[in-house]
């Protein structure tokens, strides 16, 4: 058999060639009955789409692009693993876009439709302004996650930090922890993330009737597990005294654990500890890390949902979506019957 064409296909499964088309596309009216009775008639046959004659035909690449921070920090890859997957599901390629945190990386990623490489963008953006955003991104669509940062009209999907903050320092509390400290926010200007976990943090206090005092909020001048470690040490060796500790991301609680082991501490024993990001490692710890952990398939999938939306040209103002989160329990801050998940 010669080169396999999208009427082989339709022929196949006994379809209509738009209804192949509609399944290759990713569209999201496909009911899964017949989606999976197409992709078995592409299976069988090898059919592989001509993205090139596409892109020309519709103005498309049906390729998006995800741009983040960091891809040594396990939580943005494990983020982009699960948008990979839920992409390839509705028929689209992924590129992954390492900003750096950086203005050039962040305005680069914005700009891609420009260079007909990407039909859409998500962006976590940790510099640009909504001004800046939305004077580079022209007509690209642009979702949004992470804190609200998003130009007038544009869409943002995020887990609530300062509700899960709160709910974190709850669960330190339920264990009658009565000095519970924050680490790693970073040294100066605080990120937004940042800024919004320790705003969840001080709520919890409250919450919990304890009192706020900035000597047990801990920064660390790299923001990694090593910077962590380093910061958290100097506070131990300098006479910080706490029984409980939220971090800012599981790397701040890796070095955390770490530094509380090399002075004869223990979790939570001595402190409990509580991560956020749940990354795959968190459970690997002695102690097992009781973590925030973001519904990451929620997420990108309200994050496709609504770019894909935009894509496709659907009038509407920009929203913002929250998605769920739970508190996953380790053994480094049990339940108060010590207990885990």
């Amino acid at each position: 058999m010669g080169q396999v064409t999208l009427q082989d296909v339709a022929e196949h499964a006994g379809v209509s060639m738009k209804t192949v088309s509609n399944v290759v596309r990713g569209y999201r009216h496909v009911s899964d009955a017949m989606r999976t009775r197409v992709q078995q008639s592409i299976d069988a046959l090898g059919y592989r789409p001509n993205v090139s004659g596409r892109s020309l035909a519709t103005g498309r690449t049906n390729m998006l692009a995800f741009a983040f921070p960091d891809l040594r920090r396990p939580y943005f890859a494990e983020l982009a693993h699960v948008f990979s997957r839920v992409c390839a599901d509705r028929g689209y390629q992924l590129l992954l876009e390492e900003t750096a945190g950086a203005p050039g990386g962040e305005l680069s990623a914005v700009r891609g439709r420009e260079a007909g490489v990407v039909d859409g963008v998500v962006i976590h953006p940790q510099v640009l302004t909504p001004t800046e955003i939305d004077s580079a991104r022209g007509d690209t669509a642009v979702v949004f996650l992470g804190e609200d940062v998003r130009p007038p009209g544009s869409d943002l999907v995020a887990i609530d930090n300062v509700l899960a903050a709160s709910e974190a320092v709850a669960h330190l509390a339920a264990l009658g922890r009565r000095r519970i400290g924050f680490l790693g926010h970073e040294v100066g200007e605080q990120s937004r993330t940042s800024a919004f976990r320790l705003e969840g943090y001080r709520d919890g206090l409250t919450a919990a009737g304890l009192p706020f005092d900035a000597s047990l909020c801990v920064a660390r001048e790299v923001g990694d597990a090593r910077g962590a470690e380093h910061a958290f040490g100097q506070a131990l060796d300098a006479g910080l005294s706490i029984d409980g500790l939220l971090c800012r991301d599981d790397l701040a609680a890796v070095g955390a654990l770490r530094a509380m082991r090399l002075r004869g501490l223990e979790a939570p024993r001595d402190i409990a500890v509580v991560g956020w990001d749940a990354i795959g490692l968190a459970a690997s710890l002695v102690p097992s890390l009781t973590s925030v952990a973001p519904d990451t398939v929620a997420l990108a999938e309200a994050a496709l949902d609504r770019l894909q939306e935009r894509i496709a040209g659907r009038p509407g103002e920009g929203r913002a979506v929250t998605v769920g989160h739970r508190i996953l329990v380790g053994e480094s801050a049990p339940y108060p019957d010590g207990s885990v998940d």
